[in-house]
């Protein structure tokens, strides 16, 4: 797949994933309003919206209907955006900058940021339960178990915990590699698995997936620890250097950046072959591994 073709294929399926939604968060006009003001701040205008290019593409490789995909695309990227306006309150890792712009805490209140993380959270999993998704409800289950999984203790959140935990502790190449798996991989992980349960595939199309998103995820953290240490925050969008200034161990900073930055190209080089049983229906995701490499943001 040629650059200029991939870059075209993301572009368009960012635009329909935020024509999705802001269907599927209209403003109302009543006085519970602002919080949606602020989910809708969260979720729209910004992102490389990585995930909901796994899920489409992903689904795309089983014929899965162009909406049902977009529909379990869109509960993904509500729950990575909820997880952002989290991260970025002063309890967490209090960021003023967001995708180039004020967070939403800042951009509204602290109470208001936390409640249009719950409300965006408790959405996708309405969304991602909704008969129009696929008829079979075992079907929306698993969609919602995966998803459910994912996005707490044992995926998203429980990394989160244990990224505050590294600011207090001297963690190692594996516990970070597991960090980064929960925190990071999890919800990369469910964004390929949706596509696989919506397209009922089989067991090795699912483990082929899986092993593509596990290696996805822990280049793409890699490429974000050596931006926060390499780059320059008005291309990347948010503060850098804030790891560093916490003490907090990461992949750059026990491995070095050049080891770093070769173990996240024979990550994308390892990702791109697990997907070879797809052959070139899989173009578009060993692209964006690739993709994941290069960015500069």
């Amino acid at each position: 797949m040629e650059e200029h073709e991939f870059k075209a294929a993301m572009a368009d399926n960012a635009a329909r994933v935020e024509d999705y939604l802001d269907r599927l968060l209209p403003l109302h006009d009543n006085p519970e309003a602002r919080v949606i003001e602020a989910m809708r701040y969260a979720t729209l205008g910004g992102g490389k919206r990585v995930r909901p290019f796994l899920v489409t593409q992903s689904a795309r490789l089983f014929a899965v209907s162009e909406d049902s995909a977009l529909r379990a695309a869109a509960a993904v990227e509500m729950v990575h955006c909820y997880s952002l306006v989290h991260d970025d309150l002063p309890a967490m890792d209090d960021d003023d900058l967001r995708r180039g712009r004020p967070t939403c805490h800042k951009a509204f209140d602290e109470a208001t940021a936390i409640l249009a993380g719950d409300a965006l959270l408790t959405r996708a999993f309405e969304v991602m339960a909704d008969p129009s998704i696929h008829p079979d409800p075992r079907i929306r289950a698993d969609l919602v178990v995966a998803l459910a999984r994912a996005s707490g203790a044992e995926g998203m959140v429980g990394g989160q915990m244990l990224d505050l935990v590294a600011e207090k502790a001297d963690l190692t190449v594996p516990e970070i590699t597991r960090l980064q798996r929960m925190k990071t991989g999890a919800l990369i992980a469910v964004s390929c698995e949706a596509g696989a349960i919506l397209g009922k595939a089989s067991k090795m199309q699912h483990t082929a997936l899986l092993a593509y998103a596990h290696d996805l995820g822990l280049a793409f953290q890699i490429i974000d620890d050596l931006l926060d240490v390499e780059g320059d925050a008005a291309e990347v969008g948010k503060a850098t250097g804030k790891d560093a200034d916490a003490g907090k161990a990461t992949f750059v900073s026990l491995l070095g950046a050049e080891r770093a930055r070769s173990q996240a190209a024979m990550l994308v080089e390892q990702a791109g072959q697990h997907l070879d049983i797809f052959a070139e229906k899989a173009d578009p995701l060993k692209r964006l591994a690739r993709f994941v490499f290069e960015r500069r943001a």
